[in-house]
């Protein structure tokens, strides 16, 4: 690209960042989450955010707005309006909202990735992901081009729209896609496809571990099922989520524990219990390694919180 093209292309972003800017502050005036269709969310802040505690679903992400910090594992990703993130499997993981402000509010834009829709925009493009890939972290940052945050924009002027919404928005979720797999972040959607070979056996890992977060980690078992050696199940997990099998399952049992104890009102004890912990002080131990704070009281800060 010659310094007239570079030139071009960002004068092309900065005007689809304002615009969407100006769209994501009129389709979502106050602070909070709104799903605009179903499986496209926008997200305003007016201020910097605590560290939220979540299980993140494959999206991919873009900022209009602000910036905002994701901790997975021990890694951390940082991303602004020049970068989009993208995750491929379920991972917990720590977020916060960095830079906000009343005048400057953050807005952000999720698009959740279907792993047919993956499949099928990857077979009629005729794009392959050459072996080994799949080793890849299931999340990344990568900077945004001038040709995908148009396609952003557009999506973004359907709200204004919604008779058009049903037809175009396909279309243009089709071209996202398309764009991703072409770009350098390709080789991490093939943790969505069931064709992926060590990719799919870890994103079926991931799948048994959410569902039995409340059952003692056997990896011998695992490892088996997947028909891989317990050595290579957790290098491959790890390259992945940024975490061993073990921390994943911990990660994932209390956060449970704190929905149960913020959503329904069990107590500790109870709580620890129902995600697989027999002994209530070292839940305790550890529900304070990750939140910073025990649990009643943790629980009692975010409810003040919530009345507030």
């Amino acid at each position: 690209m010659n310094h007239r093209e570079a030139k071009h292309e960002a004068q092309r972003m900065q005007i689809s960042r304002e615009e969407l800017v100006e769209r994501m502050a009129r389709a979502v005036p106050e602070d909070g989450i709104v799903e605009a269709s179903p499986g496209f969310f926008l997200g305003r802040s007016s201020h910097p955010t605590e560290n939220l505690h979540s299980v993140f679903k494959p999206a991919f992400c873009v900022i209009a707005q602000g910036s905002k910090q994701v901790l997975l594992g021990e890694e951390s990703f940082r991303y602004d309006p020049g970068h989009y993130l993208i995750s491929t499997v379920d991972l917990p993981i720590v977020s916060q909202v960095v830079e906000a402000s009343k005048e400057r509010p953050y807005f952000s834009f999720r698009l959740n990735l279907d792993a047919s829709l993956v499949a099928a925009v990857m077979m009629e493009s005729g794009i392959e992901i050459q072996k080994g890939d799949a080793r890849v972290k299931a999340m990344d940052v990568s900077s945004i081009d001038a040709d995908m945050l148009d396609a952003v924009v557009r999506l973004a002027r359907l709200l204004d729209r919604p008779d058009e919404i049903q037809v175009l928005a396909p279309l243009i979720v089709r071209e996202i896609v398309y764009r991703l797999l072409r770009g350098e972040q390709g080789a991490r959607l093939s943790h969505l496809l069931s064709s992926a070979g060590d990719a799919r056996r870890i994103s079926k890992a991931i799948g048994h571990l959410r569902e039995n977060f409340d059952q003692p980690l056997k990896m011998d078992d695992i490892a088996r099922e997947l028909g891989m050696s317990v050595s290579g199940f957790h290098h491959h997990f790890k390259s992945v989520t940024a975490m061993s099998p073990l921390q994943f399952q911990k990660q994932i049992r209390l956060q449970e524990a704190r929905r149960l104890m913020l959503g329904e009102d069990l107590d500790a004890a109870s709580a620890g219990f129902r995600v697989g912990y027999e002994d209530p002080s070292y839940f305790s131990r550890e529900y304070k390694k990750l939140f910073g704070a025990p649990p009643q009281r943790d629980i009692a800060k975010l409810r003040g919180a919530l009345e507030f």
